[in-house]
C-alpha cells in the first residue's frame, strides 16, 4: 500500500500546533478559511515555520488575493505573483493557487503564475472543480508545471466526487499528485482512498469554536463559530488514512 500524505489546512498558529501534534504531514497555510481561505500573512507565516521546521512538517501556504471567484484582473494577478514571491522569500515550502474562468482554467494566469515562481513546488487548488472537465485538465495542469492537483473531482465534497478522482488519478499516471479534499473525515478517508487511489487526502480536522456575540454576526464581522483545529481529529485522520481497507 503507497504511503499517504495527509495535509491539514489551518489559518491560525494555534491550529499548525494542533496538526503539527497529531500527525500531519504537511499544512496548507491561509487566512479566512470560512471564506474558502486566502493569503496568510508573512508574519502568521514565519510563527507557524518556526513550529513545523523541527517538527520536519513542510508548510505550503495559498495565494488568493481576494474572497469570490478565481477570474482575476491584470492588477489582481500581479499581486498574487507578488504575494507568492513575498512567502516564498519567508520560507514557505510551496504555494497554493488557482485560476479559472468560467468552465475553464485560466492558462495564461497559471502559466505566468509558474513562470514567476520557476523552482517552487506548486499546487492547483480546487479551482480546477469548476471546470467543465477535471479529468481532462490533469494533462493541462501537467504542462503548466504544477506538482500537485487539490480537488473534490467536481463535486461537494470527495466521497461525491471519487469516480472522478479516480479517472484524474488515470490521467495522472503519475506526473502529479492528485489530492482528494473536501468531506475528508477519519470515518472515510481510507474507503476513499481505495476508491480513487488517491496518495494525498486534505481535510481541516476541525471542530466548531465557541459561541460567537449574537451581535457580532448581526454587525457582520463573522458568520458563525470559527472552526478549530483539533489534535485528536488530525491523529484520527493520519492513522485512518495509513490503514488498508
Amino acid at each position: 500500500m503507497a504511503v499517504v500524505t495527509v495535509e491539514i489546512c489551518v489559518a491560525d498558529e494555534a491550529g499548525a500546533v494542533a496538526a503539527i501534534a497529531g500527525g500531519a504531514d504537511r499544512i496548507e497555510l491561509c487566512a479566512a478559511l470560512e471564506a474558502g481561505g486566502l493569503t496568510p500573512s508573512l508574519a502568521l507565516l514565519e510563527r507557524v515555520l518556526a513550529r513545523a521546521r523541527p517538527a520536519g512538517v513542510e508548510v505550503h501556504a495559498m495565494v488568493r488575493p481576494r474572497a469570490g471567484d478565481f477570474a482575476y484582473d491584470a492588477d489582481e494577478l500581479a499581486l498574487a505573483i507578488a504575494e507568492g514571491q513575498a512567502l516564498v522569500g519567508a520560507g514557505a515550502d510551496g504555494l497554493v493557487f488557482g485560476a479559472c474562468r468560467g468552465a475553464w482554467l485560466d492558462e495564461a494566469a497559471l502559466a505566468d503564475f509558474a513562470d514567476a515562481h520557476a523552482g517552487t513546488r506548486l499546487t492547483l487548488h480546487r479551482a480546477i472543480d469548476l471546470v467543465a472537465d477535471p479529468v481532462a485538465a490533469v494533462g493541462t495542469v501537467i504542462a503548466l508545471r504544477y506538482e500537485r492537483i487539490l480537488s473534490s473531482g467536481g463535486a461537494a465534497t470527495a466521497d461525491e466526487g471519487a469516480d472522478t478522482l479516480r479517472r484524474m488519478v488515470e490521467r495522472a499516471a503519475g506526473r502529479c499528485r492528485i489530492a482528494a479534499g473536501s468531506g475528508v473525515r477519519a470515518d472515510n478517508v481510507a474507503g476513499l482512498i481505495a476508491r480513487t487511489g488517491v496518495d494525498h487526502v486534505h481535510g481541516s480536522a476541525s471542530l466548531p469554536g465557541p459561541p460567537v456575540d449574537a451581535r457580532v454576526v448581526a454587525l457582520g464581522f463573522a458568520v458563525g463559530p470559527r472552526r478549530m483545529t483539533d489534535r485528536e481529529a488530525v491523529a484520527a485522520l493520519c492513522a485512518a488514512a495509513s490503514k488498508p481497507v
